[in-house]
């Protein structure tokens, strides 16, 4: 049995996962990433990266508002200084977002929205449908009201994660996929002291940190009084491209029934997304993807005419509260950072440095402390 001693080992190398390792590694520690799939094949490469805290807003606890808006505001910084260590454009897009409403009562719930974000101090601006159609021809001219939100941007997850990847990798850690880890080893004095791979290789750590999405509830190792409740969440997502180039939408485009288009500013958009209780269910149906593409094709007809790359289904982890878990568990050495639910590429940034800061013996924020679940009981 081999035997491996360093710092730190994080399971799960989404863009959770490879955040916190690159951060840590920067800090000079000794990091391994361990991936089960890919690095960042798993649910954040299917995400649409909508870095949209603000029209977002009518949906999360003020708490979480709040570091979901640092987060975006330090998103600019953090990704220039990802680009120059790992030498990958990220493709960050600072388009903006239009919620749209396209009947009299989606627009009466807009307006409601409107008055919420006024009220939280927030940039957005009412826009009458001919006032969004200059900013967006492609809109239907049925769409009966628009909110501009332009603080609200969007990334390319598959160019953040390679981009993550090779910063990490640039800053001296390890990565490991297509590694599977079977448990977590808890030694006594209950103190973690590293893991068991699937192929019985123990990598021994001062720290562990979960960051493996709806998978870190499988873990085993853990006592019950240490764990986290998860659960997924399914999310179905379509991506397309138009062959004739980039210019149909400038903006992210939200609908009022949850969907949303993406453009990533060369010709290509992601639209999505489902919300569905399915389990550990990752199959495509034609029936949710039908549905998706009706309303936004309802709002922006010219979607119709475009080649569709891609049809995918993610699992999203969240909590029974819907806010990730970040910062020291019930074990000394173990370390959350995981439970994001729909926001994990919004909250990376923020993430990687409580993260950080919690290994280094801070304490997280009260709406992300892991200790907010104690008395939770967790089926595995």
């Amino acid at each position: 049995m081999r035997k491996t001693a360093i710092d730190v080992v994080v399971v799960g190398g989404g863009v959770i996962g490879l955040s916190v390792g690159w951060r840590a590694a920067q800090r000079g520690l000794r990091v391994t990433v361990i991936e089960r799939d890919e690095p960042g094949g798993g649910t954040s490469r299917v995400a649409a990266g909508m870095i949209g805290p603000i029209s977002e807003a009518r949906t999360t606890e003020r708490p979480l508002l709040d570091l979901a808006l640092q987060s975006a505001r330090s998103y600019y910084a953090f990704v220039t200084e990802l680009a120059a260590e790992s030498g990958v454009d990220p493709r960050y897009l600072p388009c903006g977002t239009l919620a749209t409403a396209r009947d009299a009562d989606e627009a009466e719930a807009l307006e409601r929205e409107l008055a919420l974000r006024r009220e939280l101090g927030l940039d957005v601006r009412r826009l009458r449908p001919s006032e969004a159609r200059r900013l967006e021809p492609a809109l239907a001219p049925t769409m009966r009201l628009a909110l501009e939100v332009p603080d609200d941007h969007a990334i390319d997850p598959r160019a953040l994660l390679d981009a993550l990847a090779a910063a990490f990798v640039h800053a001296g850690g390890e990565l490991r996929g297509r590694a599977e880890v079977a448990e977590v080893l808890v030694g006594g004095g209950e103190r973690v002291e590293g893991v068991r791979m699937s192929s019985d290789e123990v990598v021994y750590a001062e720290n562990v940190v979960l960051a493996a999405g709806v998978w870190t509830a499988s873990l085993r190792g853990l006592p019950e009084h240490a764990r986290i409740p998860i659960h997924p969440v399914k999310g179905q997502i379509m991506r397309l491209h138009d062959p004739s180039g980039s210019g149909l939408l400038t903006h992210a485009v939200r609908m009022q029934r949850g969907g949303y288009v993406v453009p990533r500013g060369d010709g290509r958009y992601v639209l999505g997304a489902t919300v569905e209780e399915r389990g550990f269910d990752r199959t495509v149906t034609a029936g949710a993807l039908f549905e998706l593409l009706r309303d936004a094709v309802e709002l922006v007809p010219g979607l119709g005419e475009l080649v569709v790359d891609e049809l995918s289904a993610g699992l999203r982890p969240a909590t029974p509260d819907n806010a990730p878990v970040v910062g020291p568990g019930a074990l000394a050495g173990l370390h959350w950072a995981t439970g994001h639910y729909r926001h994990g590429i919004l909250l990376a940034p923020i993430t990687a440095s409580i993260a950080l800061e919690c290994l280094e013996g801070a304490q997280p924020p009260a709406a992300l402390t892991p200790a907010r679940f104690a008395d939770a009981q967790v089926a595995v």
